[in-house]
């Protein structure tokens, strides 16, 4: 019986030892993918009331999709993709009164639509620049092509 138990218990902390691997090269990954040539932004989903919902977060600029990792998040993947060719900037304004406490006066918040979600993100102005070129400078959709028979 005390051999039995003695193999429940390493087994247990092998496991144990597992899970927290798994969870420290998760989080490793993650921390470097986000770090590596990440825009740090701020960023709420619409429709939301007052100055409430702001996330801190990192978007990354792909080839077809923007990616958003929340910086409290978990999760080894993105948050939420926005597809390049579907993305459109609606509006923009400056930070309201509420919203002065999380993010410095000289940002600028940018109405984003993109296939019917719609979504806020506070950026400062190279920052914005930058995903303002992004989208302008997508290329056009590619049609796929039928076969003739």
């Amino acid at each position: 019986m005390n051999n039995g138990v003695t193999i429940v218990i390493i087994l247990v902390f092998a496991l144990t030892a597992l899970v927290l691997s798994w969870l420290v090269a998760a989080f490793c990954y993650r921390f470097a993918n986000v770090r590596k040539g990440g825009t740090p932004v701020l960023l709420r989903m619409l429709p939301a009331v007052g100055d409430a919902g702001w996330r801190h977060g990192v978007v990354l600029y792909g080839d077809l999709e923007l990616r958003y990792f929340r910086l409290s998040s978990v999760r080894i993947l993105a948050d939420a993709h926005f597809s390049r060719h579907h993305i459109e900037i609606v509006g923009r304004r400056k930070p309201q009164a509420g919203e002065l406490e999380i993010m410095p006066e000289r940002v600028s918040v940018v109405d984003v639509a993109c296939r019917g979600v719609k979504f806020e993100i506070a950026l400062d102005r190279d920052s914005l620049t930058a995903l303002q070129s992004w989208i302008e400078s997508r290329p056009p959709e590619r049609t796929v092509r039928r076969v003739r028979r």
